[in-house]
């Protein structure tokens, strides 16, 4: 059975037989699984009331442990959202009435982004549907597989 990827190969090849179009494989895959990945991810969010980065903030901080705090500086290192989105969610979360922003006790100048009791129970009301969801993605591969894919993914991302 040939799959788009597979499709789109051979119709390069076809077209620009001078080329090697074999990156496409792997590049073409990763980017239909994360999509998909991500369309379902976006959904059980979606049944929380919040979205994907949202979700990173907060469970960025949940898992820095007791007392769930970090400056925006390391939260924006940590986290899978840029520096210039960190601003503006760090607003409408605190607004929620999820994080607190407060003077670091180290530097009075300093921001201390710290989770509150309410966002503490929403990501750990979310974080069992959100790791149900990418098992069911993983579900056709083996656990072996699965730990063989996730070092061939790591060796891409240094």
């Amino acid at each position: 059975m040939t799959d788009h990827v597979e499709q789109v190969l051979a119709e390069w090849k076809r077209e620009r037989p001078d080329l090697d179009p074999s990156p496409m494989a792997v590049i073409g895959r990763l980017s239909r699984v994360t999509r998909r990945a991500g369309d379902q991810l976006a959904r059980d969010f979606a049944r929380h009331g919040i979205d994907a980065a949202t979700f990173d903030v907060l469970a960025t901080l949940r898992r820095s442990g007791s007392p769930f705090s970090l400056s925006p500086k390391d939260l924006t290192s940590s986290a899978m959202v840029t520096s210039s989105a960190i601003a503006q969610r760090l607003n409408k979360l605190e607004a929620q009435g999820l994080v607190t922003r407060s003077p670091s006790d180290a530097d009075g100048r300093a921001k201390q982004v710290r989770l509150t009791d309410r966002g503490r129970h929403l990501v750990d009301a979310i974080l069992p549907d959100h790791l149900a969801t990418e098992r069911a993605i993983l579900a056709s591969m083996s656990p072996e597989r699965q730990a063989l894919l996730a070092s061939l993914l790591a060796e891409l991302d240094q």
